[in-house]
């Protein structure tokens, strides 16, 4: 299995599927069918927390629409569109990331993350989020990562503004949430300004 090391990041290559390594203690690793059952098992036991900013969780009440959207996925990667990684720590998954909206005539794509609530506030999201820019900047070579996020969503806000992103706009009632129009923040930031 060929092991590529760019940047401090350590991930495979090929027919393998690609995993990033965040710290000794967690790896970000494209999501698998064989873990349809974990990522199910997450998102229930996450579901009340969850449904709160995410519209999907509602849709997502059996192991089959897990696995549905993990080959999603992995045909989104084959095409180079999107990839979606389980955010594992101390071997354990706790959430996902992915890269998605991937504009290759803009050399642009948007990131969405979220952890199950045993798991916020220890700094996971922030530094898995600074790992996957950092490939989407060093590896992919893409110009600019958006993050979006529901207007009153206050603790996904926490991560673009401690990453030193930019805030660009509120795309007013551009999402629906359980039956209601919402606002979205859209934060970017370009290569050129990213730091770490």
């Amino acid at each position: 299995m060929p092991v590529g090391v760019l940047s401090g990041f350590v991930y495979l290559t090929g027919p393998d599927m690609l995993e990033l390594n965040v710290n000794e203690h967690t790896k970000l690793r494209q999501l698998t069918v064989e873990q349809a059952p974990v990522l199910f098992q997450l998102i229930h036991s996450s579901r009340k927390s969850l449904r709160r900013f995410l519209p999907w969780v509602d849709y997502n009440t059996t192991e089959e629409h897990s696995l549905r959207f993990i080959e999603l996925m992995q045909r989104k990667a084959d095409e180079e569109e999107a990839v979606a990684f389980g955010i594992w720590h101390h071997d354990v998954l706790c959430g996902v990331i992915d890269l998605h909206g991937w504009d290759h005539a803009l050399q642009k794509a948007e990131i969405g993350y979220w952890l199950g609530p045993g798991h916020q506030g220890k700094g996971i999201a922030l530094s898995s989020c600074k790992t996957l820019i950092g490939y989407a900047f060093a590896a992919l070579r893409l110009n600019k990562v958006e993050i979006r996020f529901v207007l009153q969503n206050d603790k996904s806000a926490q991560i673009p503004i401690r990453l030193g992103f930019t805030k660009e706009g509120i795309l007013r009632q551009s999402a629906k949430l359980h039956g209601h129009y919402v606002d979205m923040v859209v934060m970017g930031m370009l290569r050129k300004d990213w730091k770490y």
